[in-house]
């Protein structure tokens, strides 16, 4: 995605009453651009813990809100990125969005953080990912489009409903570079997704 730098990346922990980088035990909601995000997330096989969430803009709109479920909570990228654990990461979107529109901005954001070697092991798996996300089609504001990561591949979902999976393990930790790499697409909102 090749968006300017954000005026609206939001850190979580400044402005909730419950802060996400120190959050307690207890379960505490939280809300980004009037996104309600739950502290924890049931996904199988252990519930997750909200990590941080953002808010991406793009020529001052507002693009979507992200939220970055992991086992447990961590400001290392790496950390999340290589856990064969289970993590999703949620995209409220608030606008309406086509697939060839995310595709693309998803694929800029691979390109940023992966080598050609790299690109070209993943074919397959992009390919099939690519045509899951056709298959959402347009994704209207208010959607929210899910990315749950597992050892066996990455899992899409839309508004709750599974859409498939691609079964390559590979896939998971590359797409997460996308927003917590060495080149993320945007580095105040992987700032606020690791907490700070």
């Amino acid at each position: 995605m090749h968006y300017p730098a954000p005026l609206g990346a939001l850190a979580l922990s400044a402005a909730l009453g419950c802060s996400i980088a120190l959050a307690p035990a207890t379960a505490c909601a939280a809300d980004v651009a009037g996104v309600h995000l739950e502290e924890r997330l049931a996904l199988a096989p252990q519930p997750l813990v909200l990590n941080g969430a953002g808010l991406r803009t793009r020529f001052f709109i507002q693009v979507y809100v992200a939220a970055l479920y992991v086992p447990q909570k961590t400001r290392q990228p790496e950390a999340i990125i290589a856990n064969a654990g289970p993590r999703s990461l949620k995209l409220r979107l608030l606008r309406e969005m086509d697939a060839d529109t995310l595709l693309g901005a998803l694929e800029d954001g691979l390109r940023q953080n992966l080598s050609e070697a790299e690109l070209a092991s993943l074919r397959p798996a992009r390919e099939q990912f690519g045509a899951l996300v056709r298959q959402v089609g347009k994704a209207r504001e208010g959607d929210e489009l899910s990315l749950d990561f597992a050892p066996e591949g990455v899992s899409l979902g839309l508004n709750g409903t599974p859409r498939g999976q691609v079964a390559d393990a590979a896939l998971g930790p590359a797409l997460l570079r996308i927003w917590l790499g060495a080149r993320p697409v945007d580095a105040g909102l992987k700032k606020a997704l690791l907490g700070g």
